[in-house]
């Protein structure tokens, strides 16, 4: 079975509901996950928008996530570990944890989340940066697998 990222708050290629950006409560959307390889020593997750202004913008960074777990709970908290293992890095807005959707341009963008199944765990501190953790990745990834929600800003509908 090949590893698969799902969101029961948004399907793939759907709006993001706005409780999850800075039109809402900007809380992080639950994700699970099922197809884990066996050899899976850690996972990674990635939130990025693909269409920003700034080039690729990170919102979320997970790494470190056990093998064993299968779901990220709807508002994780922004702390630098979380409470089934693994830790959360610095996203773009320089915060740790999730900053939601928040697009400047009036524009519609693509979210992507990307899952990463990897054959080794991270030698990184709670913090890092999306590159970092692209950069550490780099020869050890499994399998991944994406999930791209879209949101424009309620004021610009």
């Amino acid at each position: 079975m090949a590893l698969e990222v799902r969101s029961t708050a948004f399907r793939n290629g759907e709006m993001i509901p706005p409780e999850y950006t800075c039109d809402g409560e900007d809380v992080s959307p639950p994700v699970t996950w099922l197809g884990v390889p066996d050899d899976t020593e850690s996972l990674a997750l990635i939130l990025e928008d693909i269409d920003s202004v700034e080039g690729v913008w990170s919102h979320w960074v997970v790494f470190n996530i056990l093998p064993g777990v299968n779901t990220l709970p709807e508002a994780v908290p922004p702390s630098k570990s979380l409470s089934g293992g693994g830790a959360q890095g610095r996203n773009d807005f320089d915060n740790f944890g999730y900053g939601g959707p928040c697009p400047s341009d009036g524009k519609t963008h693509r979210y992507v989340l990307r899952l990463y199944a990897l054959d080794a765990a991270l030698g990184l501190e709670p913090g890092a940066t999306r590159e970092e953790v692209l950069d550490h990745m780099e020869g050890h990834v499994l399998q991944k697998n994406e999930l791209m929600g879209r949101y424009r800003r309620l004021a610009d509908r």
